[in-house]
Formats: C-alpha cells, structure tokens, sequence
C-alpha cells in the first residue's frame, strides 16, 4: 500500500522538490524532506503533517550529513520504498571571459554530482531491501549542448550516472528514473538570466515523478525529458 512507503527527497524545501513533496504527499507516502534550508523544511513539514512528513537537515555535498539522513530516517520510518536525488543548483562563470568563480564550480560539482552519487550508494541498499525506486533530477541540458557553463557538465554526469545506476540495479528489483525538465519556473532562476522561453510549473515535474512512481513493478520508466511546449532546445 502506498501509506506504507517512505519516500526520501533531496533538495525539498522549493520548487520540483517541494511541489513533488506536495503531490506524494497527496498519493499517501510519508515523506522525508531533506535540504539545507531547515526553515523552509520545517513549515513544509508542519503543514503537510507530522504522521505524513519529517523534516532533515542535509547538505547532500557532505557524505556524514546524507548518512545521517538516512539513519534519521530508518530511526522514524523504518524502511525507505523510494529515493529522489534532487537537490542541485547553476552558479559559477562561464568557461571563458567573465570573472573567475572556482568556489562556486567546486560547489555545484560537490552538490549536483558527487551529491547525487552519495545519495545512491547511501540509499540503495535500502530500496534492493523493498525494491524500491531510486529517481534522479537529470536536465534537458544533460542530454544537448548548451553554453550555461558547468552546469551543463554536471547534468550530462548525473545523465550517465543514472544510466551506471539501472545498469548496476539490474536484477535487484531497483527502479531508476532520471527526469530531465526543461525550463521550469522556480526559485533555481533567483540568481540567473532566464533564456526567455515558455516555462513549465514545479507541478508538472513532480506529476511525471508520481507517473514513474505510479507504474507497475514490471515497468521501469528509465527517462522522461519534459520541456514546456514551445521550449526549442
């Protein structure tokens, strides 16, 4: 029964996580919510209701932090049924002109790929236990050629690692989804230039994550690209 299903999800707190929250939520799952933003986690948390929500502190780009994540989340629920990897952020220079900003590079890197790899090798063992689902947040630019400096990079490393993660999970049971959206109006963009394309809402990637969540053991839905109609890349 879906009541009895926990559900893990980076990068909670805003958009497709926390829209993806709202919706899974609404399904039946009980939800751990795990981000940087503990304020943010903690309203969510209370209004979704503390029998269906648990709010957890994690930086995903330090290996204790999402390994006590997953022990709080054992301590609470007792079992994990499905994993989203989220959490991920676009900051930096381009790779030429510009100012230098190596700080913000190592960071993106550390959350977006290394982030995501942690996330997997901490929770899988898990999800083989229930056989469960492990979903990634990918990119339209993981899959094309974009000038949006490394972000892009990282997206085309979380594209691979996803397909290394099915390949490995293969006969364990273990469902892997990468969901690769298009341009999506959320607080992702608080800092950058929009490409001033048609945009999708949070809701409508976190009702693609719920389609690859809803399908029948027997199916494996490997990737979904969702761009809003007219988005031309």
């Amino acid at each position: 029964m879906t009541e009895d299903r926990v559900f893990v999800i980076t990068g909670a707190s805003t958009g497709i996580g926390e829209a993806t929250a709202r919706l899974a939520a609404e399904a039946g799952y009980r939800i751990v919510l795990a981000a940087r933003s503990t304020g943010k986690l903690d309203r969510l948390a209370s209004e979704l209701g503390p029998d269906r929500a648990f709010a957890v502190h994690c930086d995903v780009s330090e290996w204790a932090s999402q390994k006590r994540m997953i022990a709080e989340t054992l301590e609470r629920f007792g079992r994990i049924d499905a994993v989203f990897a989220n959490a991920g952020f676009s900051k930096g220079s381009s790779f030429f002109g510009g100012e230098d900003k190596p700080d913000e590079w190592r960071e993106m890197v550390l959350v977006n790929v290394f982030g995501a790899a942690a996330t997997a090798r901490l929770t899988l063992p898990e999800l083989v236990k229930t056989k469960g689902h492990f979903l990634l947040t990918g990119s339209v630019v993981g899959r094309i050629t974009s000038i949006r400096n490394l972000y892009s990079a990282t997206k085309w490393a979380v594209t691979g690692m996803a397909q290394a993660i099915r390949n490995e999970m293969a006969g364990t049971g273990v469902r892997v989804t990468l969901v690769e959206p298009g341009v999506v109006d959320t607080p992702f963009w608080n800092h950058l230039h929009k490409p001033g394309t048609p945009e999708l809402q949070a809701g409508d990637v976190a009702g693609a994550v719920l389609y690859a969540l809803s399908q029948p053991p027997r199916v494996d839905v490997n990737e979904i690209v969702i761009r809003p109609s007219g988005q031309p890349h």
